[in-house]
């Protein structure tokens, strides 16, 4: 599975304080210590809800470069923020993220179709996040032809399926899970990431929610998650369940994360 590396986002306190105060020796623990958790990407997002977002997002990419060779997951609802990351980055990055917003998808999907991106597509429109499955069908559907007749590749989108909080929403993950396994059937080589830490909004004992979600997503068929790489729980999870799911030939994969102490009991 594709882990990308979630913790340089401005909407977390700590980041958004070291993107205000310039704190590059900030950014750049976090980055190498994501890096070194195994983190595929490095999200990269500076929607702080104050100063500029586009100069923040250059600041970072800039010290996140310098210090990791890990391609980033550029992360900006807004076209502009995206279309000057995009031009910054020495690797092709991830995009994060489309939608069925209208002035959304219209801005970034023509980013994503130059630059060859990989991008992540949020089933939500105008009107939110649909809280039952057909709504989320409908929209998934909708990205799937847009993508399509813009030329992107099915193997190049992952359909997040955007997983709500079951502290306030029973199903929200139920929804998540049965949206993914729909879509699957119905375009096989599309890909699934998810934001994991959603689901256990509010509640105690977060990382215990997050280890039986991911364990029902990888089941089936997630690609890719942002995540915390360094939630040793969670990692620990994910390599035995992947194992346990015949998605790890010879058992490789967790014996040389046991090896390289990944893995930690």
């Amino acid at each position: 599975m594709i882990i990308i590396g979630e913790k340089i986002n401005g909407t977390l306190k700590k980041t958004a304080k070291a993107i205000a105060e310039r704190d590059e020796d900030f950014i750049t623990s976090l980055a190498v210590r994501q890096a070194e958790a195994g983190a595929d990407y490095i999200d990269v997002n500076a929607g702080t809800g104050g100063g500029d977002e586009t100069t923040d997002l250059l600041w970072m990419i800039d010290i996140v470069q310098e210090a990791v060779d890990v391609p980033l997951c550029l992360d900006s609802a807004k076209p502009s923020v995206l279309k000057a990351g995009m031009a910054a980055v020495s690797q092709t990055p991830m995009v994060n993220s489309i939608s069925g917003e209208t002035k959304r998808l219209e801005g970034i999907l023509p980013l994503v179709v130059e630059k060859g991106s990989p991008v992540i597509a949020l089933l939500l429109d105008d009107a939110g996040i649909p809280e039952n499955l057909e709504g989320r069908l409908d929209i998934g559907r909708m990205l799937m032809e847009k993508t399509r007749t813009a030329g992107i590749p099915d193997s190049r989108v992952f359909i997040d399926p955007l997983a709500m909080a079951v502290s306030t929403k029973t199903e929200g993950a139920v929804v998540a899970i049965d949206s993914m396994k729909i879509l699957r059937e119905e375009y096989p080589e599309v890909k699934f990431s998810i934001g994991l830490s959603n689901v256990s909004f509010g509640l105690p004992g977060r990382t215990l929610i997050n280890q039986a979600f991911l364990a029902q997503l990888l089941a089936a068929g997630l690609d890719a998650a942002i995540i915390n790489p360094m939630e040793q729980g969670l990692i620990n999870m994910l390599y035995a369940t992947e194992m346990i799911l015949g998605r790890d030939r010879f058992c490789r994969n967790y014996t040389t994360a046991f090896k390289k102490e990944r893995i930690r009991l």
